[in-house]
Formats: structure tokens, sequence, C-alpha cells
């Protein structure tokens, strides 16, 4: 059974090395803003589910690319206040919840 297992790995290995290290190493270095990212990609997807929009609604409501919408979705884009303010204004509502710790 074993070398059955064995046999289907090898015949699937990737050809490139695997980064699982390195992004590790990224995740946990940008751990901090990567939570207020995902925080925001939740309220926004909770934004389109209570207002039947899909990703081009959304682009359209915000005045960006869909391409950008589906980055703004992933919780992993790095953004400004500036720019978490603009898509708060447009759709009138708080993205961000300040917590006091």
């Amino acid at each position: 059974m074993a070398s059955k297992a064995i046999k289907f790995l090898e015949a699937n290995e990737s050809e490139s090395p695997s980064r699982f290290v390195e992004e590790a190493a990224w995740r946990k270095e940008n751990a901090s803003w990567l939570r207020w990212s995902r925080q925001l990609a939740v309220t926004l997807i909770g934004y389109m589910q209570d207002n039947g929009m899909k990703r081009a609604d959304l682009a359209s409501k915000l005045g960006v690319s869909p391409q950008y919408v589906s980055k703004l979705l992933s919780g992993t884009e790095n953004l400004s206040f500036k720019s978490i303010a603009n898509i708060e204004d447009r759709l009138g509502i708080s993205c961000l919840v300040m917590v006091n710790a």
C-alpha cells in the first residue's frame, strides 16, 4: 500500500521547489497588517452578500476594477488609511473596528 502511495506522489511531484518556508516567514513577518486586511475582506464579503452584489457591482460602486476588488477580497492587500477611508465613504460602512486593548 505504501508503495502505491509513494508511486503516486513521485508521479505527481512538482518540478518547481516549494516556497512554503519563505511564504510562512512572510506571513509571520506581516501578521499584524494581514489581520487588518482579512478583517476588511470579511467586511466587504458581508456587504456584498447583504446587498446581493457581485465583484463587478462592488468594483463599480468603489470606482475600481474587478481585479482590484479580487485583491481586496483576498485579505492580503496592504492598504493605506486613506484607501480604507475611501472604501468606507463610498459604501457608507465601517470596515475596521478600533478596539481598546
